[in-house]
């Protein structure tokens, strides 16, 4: 401050610590008791203002419980109405000690805008605990089903509900997601009815079964006479009689009778002899005879081939088929090569009486001989 009042007197030249000490006395000589008194003042606004919000909160929370409010808007309110006091307390003192408090209300909105536009999810869950808070389609301790999870209410924020599910585990659950679908509350009602569809065979008598359900559900002390029990015959079905039961009980006996009369019918029934028909699936199976069992016939792919592996006496057979089939072409052609070889001069006679054929003849020789010689092959 006293270097901006040293800058604003058109001194060029460099300011020294013993400068920027004697500007300091001179300030706090001319303006030190007014200073003094804003500051106490300041600071007697703040703490006087503090204590105030706390008197105004207690107050309306009074007000709240004599009005039965719930007990989480109570609290809600209260803290929004001590935070708008402080917030006037706080810009008060600002404005005691000669602050602008015009520009710091603009950097608050601007501020607020900002992050409102950032925090677009947490504001519409914000609006949606108001709603439950002021509309209450639940309370701590009611067993609801709302936003995909079914469990009990344990608190009920102003972002978030806190659930426990039947297997005790702890559930935080968006508000928005409550809000923006259906919610049952299981809990909002004193009585509850129990659904039940037993089925019999055709078979049965159906007096006899519903005599029976009808002394089931009368001797259960746990079953209302006010509504009355229901039992009658529905529908039938493709494969059996259905009847419905529908017995009233308190809320808080819901599942252990309904879980009783499931084991009680299926006790009954086997006891009296009744059916309950379910799926069932026949399987048969056909077992194809050939006309010959004796007959083993190896089959196409284990024809002989040598070096397969086929058994010794198999391969030795076809081997001796072949080589007898081969032997006399060999044994001819043989007999040709000593001919040949024994008679030159006829040989060279016949060859040359055909002038023209020689090559032919030649060739023919030579296809003949070759002829002769017979390859065994496999059999494939």
């Amino acid at each position: 401050m006293f270097i901006l009042l040293a800058a604003e007197a058109g001194s060029a030249a460099p300011i020294s610590l013993q400068d920027i000490f004697a500007n300091a006395q001179s300030y706090l000589l001319t303006h030190g008791p007014d200073l003094v008194v804003n500051v106490v003042a300041a600071i007697a606004i703040f703490v006087i203002g503090r204590w105030v919000a706390s008197v105004a909160v207690r107050l309306l929370n009074n007000v709240f419980e004599r009005a039965k409010l719930d007990e989480t808007l109570a609290k809600f309110l209260c803290r929004i109405a001590y935070t708008l006091i402080l917030l006037f307390v706080a810009m008060a003192a600002l404005d005691r000690l000669g602050v602008n408090t015009t520009s710091f209300a603009a950097i608050v909105a601007a501020a607020g805008l900002a992050i409102g536009l950032a925090l677009q999810g947490s504001l519409a869950n914000f609006a949606a605990g108001v709603m439950i808070i002021l509309f209450r389609p639940f309370k701590a301790g009611d067993f609801i089903e709302a936003g995909g999870t079914t469990g009990v209410v344990e608190e009920i924020h102003i972002f978030h509900t806190m659930m426990r599910t039947g297997d005790n585990v702890q559930m935080i659950v968006p508000n928005n997601a409550i809000t923006s679908g259906n919610i049952s509350n299981y809990s909002a009602k004193p009585t509850r009815r129990i659904d039940l569809v037993v089925g019999c065979g055709y078979g049965d008598n159906l007096h006899n079964v519903k005599q029976f359900l009808n002394e089931l559900v009368d001797r259960d002390p746990r079953v209302l006479a006010e509504p009355a029990p229901k039992v009658a015959v529905s529908e039938l079905g493709d494969n059996s009689v259905n009847f419905v039961v529908r017995p009233w009980v308190a809320n808080a006996d819901y599942w252990k009778v309904r879980w009783d009369l499931i084991e009680a019918i299926k006790v009954g029934f086997d006891q009296h002899g009744f059916n309950i028909p379910f799926p069932q699936r026949d399987v048969h199976l056909h077992q194809v005879v050939l006309d010959d069992p004796q007959r083993k016939t190896p089959p196409a792919s284990r024809a002989f081939q040598p070096g397969l592996g086929l058994p010794n006496q198999l391969e030795k057979t076809a081997l001796d088929s072949v080589q007898a089939s081969s032997a006399p072409a060999v044994a001819t052609a043989e007999a040709c090569e000593r001919q040949d070889a024994a008679d030159p001069i006829a040989a060279e006679h016949d060859t040359g009486s055909q002038d023209t054929g020689s090559h032919d003849t030649g060739s023919r020789d030579t296809g003949s001989r070759e002829a002769g010689r017979v390859r065994p092959r496999r059999v494939g």
